[in-house]
């Protein structure tokens, strides 16, 4: 499972400039091959590990690397 991870943070490095929050279906695109429960566990590892946060609008659940987008840095401004 770690070359999985490492697809998901290759494609969320290589989306940061553009976009950095995403939606579930961006990644089932990574992995056609897998069902949609193998891609959740894969992102939920992801996120226990600390490198992938969940992003919620209330009605759509995003995920982006962790500390990255806006949101990422409102901590920081104080």
């Amino acid at each position: 499972m770690a070359d999985e991870k490492q697809v998901i943070i290759d494609y969320l490095k290589s989306k940061e400039k553009v976009k950095s929050k995403h939606y579930f279906k961006d990644f089932l695109e990574l992995f056609p091959d897998k069902g949609p429960r193998q891609v959740k566990k894969i992102l939920s590892d992801l996120v226990k590990e600390g490198v992938v946060e969940y992003w919620s609008s209330g009605s759509t659940t995003m995920y982006g690397l962790t500390g990255s987008g806006k949101q990422g840095h409102v901590g920081d401004q104080v």
